[in-house]
């Protein structure tokens, strides 16, 4: 019997009354897809892939994020972006100097972060 491996995380993404899955090519064993009581879920592969897609799309949010941040969940790394104190005292000195236009130091600062992580 060939071996059967389901993506455990687009499976539960596309069939949230999923709890169980069962690879392998065990015969003694079940294969498939359950709910909580082993009623067997059908699996439709294009679910699948659909909700693969939008994790794959979420996981590229995130990944943006963190990278404009800096921050990677759980640690505590510095932000890429000028600190909320920097940031207020380029926007006074643009204040004082006479500009606040996106040539003076507050835009540039943001924009050059921005530039370097574009959205996606």
């Amino acid at each position: 019997m060939a071996m059967i491996h389901f993506d455990h995380e687009a499976v539960r993404k596309a069939y949230p009354n999923v709890v169980h899955i069962a690879d392998g090519d065990d015969s003694d064993s079940d294969t498939g897809a359950f709910e909580q009581d082993w009623t067997r879920v059908t699996i439709v592969q294009s679910n699948v892939d659909a909700a693969r897609t939008t994790l794959n799309n979420e996981a590229a949010a995130v990944k943006y994020q963190t990278d404009r941040t800096g921050e990677v969940p759980g640690s505590s790394q510095d932000t890429v972006y000028p600190s909320i104190g920097d940031q207020l005292d380029l926007i006074y000195k643009d204040i004082v100097a006479g500009t606040i236009t996106t040539s003076g130091g507050f835009a540039t600062a943001i924009k050059a972060t921005k530039d370097k992580y574009p959205k996606p």
